[in-house]
């Protein structure tokens, strides 16, 4: 009996934290009030276990994180053109996400996952003009 109550216990604890992880959503855009060629929000900041729905809300945008501008440890993700994409955010740090078709155009957002910060060389790599003003923009709120 004393076993069963502890299983269930443990069970339900686990379950319990499952549960508050939360989901955020982010479409992205031709246009909107902050541009062109945007994700909409731009930023967010969540906590670990959180998930990313990326909703390609207009045609011809997909999202994926850009190489070398993910937390050491961090899986890199790959959303395919037109298709929703869902990202559960484990590693905290900062993650960098572009519109692979749109990135020369500056279509790029932030997610910054838990209290780490970005790192000093975060923008050291080479990124298109555009998408370097949007990623310190993005940066310069946290």
């Amino acid at each position: 009996m004393f076993r069963s109550l502890i299983s269930g216990l443990a069970l339900a604890a686990l379950l319990g934290g499952a549960a508050s992880a939360e989901v955020f959503e982010v479409h992205m855009l031709n246009k909107s009030d902050n541009g062109t060629m945007v994700f909409e929000p731009d930023l967010v900041q969540i906590a670990p276990g959180d998930t990313v729905k990326f909703i390609p809300t207009d045609k011809a945008h997909n999202a994926e994180s850009v190489d070398g501008m993910i937390p050491a440890g961090a899986e890199a993700f790959k959303g395919k053109i037109n298709q929703e994409l869902d990202v559960t955010f484990d590693a905290e740090g900062v993650y960098a996400v572009k519109c692979n078709p749109h990135f020369a155009m500056g279509m790029v957002m932030t997610i910054k996952v838990g209290d780490a910060a970005a790192p000093d060389d975060f923008l050291a790599g080479r990124l298109p003009k555009k998408a370097k003003e949007r990623f310190e923009t993005q940066l310069g709120k946290l």
